[in-house]
């Protein structure tokens, strides 16, 4: 008797041990609270640096609440969001492909990039603007840009010249209807960002190519900024002279402009690129969290949040004013582009 209650005991001691086992074993995602909801330890945001790091940060604050409040009614309670701001764009996208960031918040160039380790999930709609002419000397000719009522898909990268003396010579010759040649771009020191943003380095790169058969590594005197915040800054001091950077960048600086005069005054544009399709929400496809139901209830988030007025003011940090469902041959363009400026290098 005393051996058959002996193994009982083993047995039953053994079974406590395994369940203890696969316990542990499993990750915060499958661990429900009361309501029924699936538990998220943490859930990581990323976002590039198009704007100064603080800004984003202060910016997207309300963004940690808003999105517990949303995935809470999709089925999962996120105990703690984790905003951060990486150091370049490539940090965002390796954060993706690593699983160290669950969600990032990326242009497109970025996106095809990291493609293997990333997914696309939604592309941002923003109001287009009143000047779209593949002419520069249209958009100085309309000054200032600003918003019309109208949601696109797409933006452009525009050449901007600045209030340095040689930047000043440019835009001369543009607004005077000359076209400018070689030499004239080659002799001015300009700011780029780093190689896969589309509009601080990857359609500029395009339009170079298409005009002048170059590309940014060709450029005598270039030099690679960490933020546009910051390359604007240099552009109205004169230590730069053109500077390569979304359209609507200038309506994001026009406070920051320490120029002589605003910044409409003081620059120019001297070159439009193509039109870039929009950014992109993109998740990790190697974060332990992440499964094709908590990327649906991302996509639901991001569109709800999109809807309310505290939403929108969150998403205007990146011009972003909504979002639709998006999939990865959306940005087939993108990997042309990249492919071009792979063999332009």
């Amino acid at each position: 008797m005393k051996k058959v209650l002996l193994s009982l005991m083993a047995v039953m001691f053994i079974a406590v041990l395994a369940a203890c086992g696969n316990s542990d074993d499993k990750s915060s995602n499958d661990t429900a609270s009361d309501n029924g909801n699936k538990v998220i330890e943490k859930l990581s945001v990323g976002f590039v640096p198009s704007r100064e790091p603080e800004e984003i940060i202060t910016a997207t604050e309300p963004l940690k609440e808003l999105l517990k409040e949303e995935l809470s009614g999709l089925g999962y309670d996120v105990e703690n969001v984790d905003i951060t701001v990486g150091t370049n764009y490539e940090a965002v996208g390796e954060g993706l492909s690593a699983g160290t960031v669950d969600i990032g918040l990326i242009p497109g160039g970025t996106y095809v990039l990291y493609d293997d380790g990333a997914e696309v999930v939604l592309t941002a709609t923003r109001a287009g603007l009143n000047n779209d002419s593949d002419n520069a000397k249209d958009w100085n000719d309309n000054k200032p840009t600003e918003a019309s009522d109208e949601q696109v898909t797409y933006y452009r990268s525009l050449v901007i010249a600045g209030p340095s003396k040689k930047g000043q010579e440019l835009a001369e010759k543009v607004n005077s209807g000359e076209e400018l040649t070689w030499d004239d771009i080659n002799s001015a020191n300009w700011a780029v960002m780093s190689s896969s943003s589309p509009a601080g380095y990857i359609y500029p790169a395009i339009w170079l190519s298409d005009n002048y058969d170059k590309t940014i590594t060709d450029l005598d005197n270039v030099v690679q900024a960490d933020s546009y915040g910051s390359a604007f800054a240099r552009l109205a001091a004169g230590q730069i002279d053109v500077v390569v950077t979304y359209a609507d960048a200038r309506r994001d600086n026009v406070d920051s402009w320490n120029g002589d005069n605003s910044i409409w005054d003081d620059t120019n544009v001297i070159g439009v690129t193509p039109g870039i399709y929009n950014d992109t929400i993109s998740v990790s496809n190697n974060s332990k969290i992440m499964d094709a139901d908590l990327k649906e209830a991302i996509q639901k988030a991001f569109m709800n949040i999109a809807e309310t007025d505290e939403g929108k003011e969150v998403i205007s940090i990146y011009n972003h004013e909504g979002y639709q469902e998006a999939t990865d041959s959306d940005y087939d363009n993108e990997r042309k582009a990249q492919e071009i400026v792979r063999s332009l290098k």
